[in-house]
């Protein structure tokens, strides 16, 4: 497992507060990176909260620390007492090389943690209804979904990755009967998709190919068995576009779990069994409710019409206890903007089923707009006025798609400039971050070519650092599986970003100041090599984190 520096630190803290008062390891400080290098490296304000206990004042508490926080940081850091009170951690140059080399063994493993120590959680995302193409909202939240089931497999958890499809209920029904009438429109009848139904064009491309598959006899099946054609048919094809879609985004799935199963293996009914028994339902108009206002919920929620029929709230939590019932101790569900006052009603029920409180975890991806020349692009799935998610990928590549939906917390409102995205220039953040990588391997491929000597390993390491840029680079390298753990812990890829954008800065500050190759130094090559090649290392594997491609040239 890759080192976690800050978590080093805060176990040395811990042990020099143990030294002078076993209480005094419960509070709550913080050691984070300094925003300025003249104050070292990391600083924690652990000095600040304890000088309220001893009613001293703070650097008097800082400096009574330093004496023994560097008597446990030898050979790792040099500690320091600046301001009021903060205490700062210069890293050891050697301690630094030493960590830098442990890089290079490691390689791609290299930011694996035991964070979540095997623990199994699921992610599920995108789930969207089969009612229509992906368009360019779900693809962020297909995009932050499979970056966040990268980092946690990365950080230790044993992550599975699933679609709830949602093939029940009204919304199909309606499916079926929109595509039937794109079917008789085809042969010149006159039949108006039904008050609800789905008006995109893809459903007149739907309807062709089921011609063609079956021809105008498909109207003379009996009405019963001909909705069930045309609304298996529409979905099977829509779901078969959405596959193909996801698959050309990079983002796979390990399950796909139908809705109507849980009507068939009876899991709905026996949910609301099991609700019945434990006294959270009562019965009101003909309808049966869950008291999900016990948990916080502004009102009860129906969970049987007064028609008999469930309600898509009721299939929900048999779809989570299902989930729990598979052995998973954490789920993440990520959803769409509009299911935001959903949410309430799903934490009671998971109450109400007797879960843990912390099995749930629920994540709101908010709205995408796309602007061409500072003008909004409106989307609407019932009405077809939507951007496909496939015309985007087309028009910027994947790479850009993903980054700039994950460059941001999802739970913001993204305006996705399209001019912006695509152009090629060092203000596009992609761009950027790539452009590092391609560098570097324009670097080897330029010491082959003058046939410079060397291999990344411990001893090409030996001059030591020359100047502030080479540290800096060394300083953001071994900081990654500290990214990968935040990163992790708050559900947050785009720290990813933010940390490949400082990362990819330093680099080019380095390959703009100094020569790389240089044949009157070869230890002094050997060693900016090396560094190349460990920031090559960081960029890939932080990029896979993203999905995100890794070029050899741009």
């Amino acid at each position: 497992m890759s080192y976690l520096i800050l978590e080093s630190l805060r176990e040395k803290v811990c042990e020099a507060l143990r030294s002078f008062d076993s209480s005094w390891e419960h509070v709550e400080f913080v050691v984070e990176p300094t925003r300025e290098k003249k104050h070292g490296d990391f600083a924690t304000n652990v000095a600040f909260l304890l000088a309220r206990i001893a009613k001293r004042p703070p650097r008097e508490v800082a400096q009574d620390l330093r004496g023994v926080l560097q008597e446990l940081l030898s050979g790792m850091a040099r500690v320091e007492v600046a301001g009021g009170g903060f205490i700062n951690f210069i890293l050891e140059d050697g301690f630094l090389l030493k960590l830098l080399a442990r890089v290079l063994e490691e390689d791609e493993r290299f930011g694996e943690i035991d964070l979540g120590k095997g623990k199994r959680i699921q992610v599920e995302f995108v789930s969207v209804n089969p009612t229509g193409p992906l368009h360019v909202g779900h693809g962020k939240c297909a995009a932050f979904g499979d970056a966040l089931a990268r980092i946690l497999k990365k950080a230790g958890f044993q992550v599975e990755k699933e679609y709830y499809i949602n093939d029940a209920g009204k919304q199909i029904e309606l499916l079926g009967a929109s595509l039937e009438a794109r079917f008789r429109q085809l042969l010149g009848e006159e039949a108006d998709i039904p008050e609800g139904g789905y008006r995109g064009e893809y459903l007149v491309d739907i309807a062709r190919e089921l011609f063609k598959e079956r021809g105008a006899a498909l109207l003379h099946l009996p009405e019963e068995e001909r909705a069930r054609v045309f609304r298996e048919y529409a979905v099977g094809k829509i779901l078969e576009n959405i596959r193909r879609d996801l698959d050309d985004f990079r983002v796979s799935f390990d399950v796909w779990f139908s809705e109507r199963s849980l009507y068939e293996n009876g899991e709905v009914e026996y949910v609301l069994s099991l609700l019945r028994e434990r006294g959270y339902t009562y019965e009101k108009d003909g309808a049966l409710w869950l008291r999900t206002t016990l948990w916080g919920d502004d009102k009860d929620r129906v969970l049987v019409r007064e028609n008999g029929a469930p309600t898509y709230f009721a299939s929900d939590i048999a779809y989570h206890w299902n989930k729990w019932k598979r052995g998973f101790e954490r789920v993440i569900d990520i959803w769409g903007a509009d299911h935001h006052g959903y949410i309430p009603r799903m934490y009671a029920a998971m109450r109400a089923l007797g879960l843990p409180e912390d099995f749930l975890e629920v994540f709101i991806v908010q709205f995408v707009t796309l602007l061409r020349g500072g003008q909004p692009e409106r989307m609407s799935t019932r009405q077809g006025e939507f951007v496909p998610l496939r015309s985007l990928i087309d028009e910027v590549g994947v790479d850009v798609a993903r980054y700039y939906f994950l460059m941001r917390d999802p739970e913001a409102h993204l305006e996705f400039d399209v001019e912006e995205a695509k152009r090629q220039s060092m203000d596009n953040p992609v761009y950027y971050v790539q452009y590092a990588h391609a560098r570097i391997v324009s670097v080897f491929r330029e010491a082959r070519k003058r046939g410079v000597e060397w291999a990344p390993s411990a001893e090409a390491l030996c001059p030591g650092f020359e100047n502030e840029e080479e540290r800096d680079i060394a300083r953001a390298i071994v900081y990654f599986p500290e990214v990968v753990k935040q990163s992790a812990l708050l559900r947050q890829p785009y720290l990813l970003c933010n940390y490949l954008h400082d990362l990819a800065g330093t680099f080019h500050a380095f390959y703009n100041l100094h020569r790389i190759l240089d044949e009157e130094n070869t230890p002094r090559t050997a060693f900016r090599l090396t560094l190349c090649r460990l920031t090559q290392i960081v960029l890939r594997n932080a990029l896979e984190l993203l999905g995100i491609s890794v070029p050899e040239s741009m």
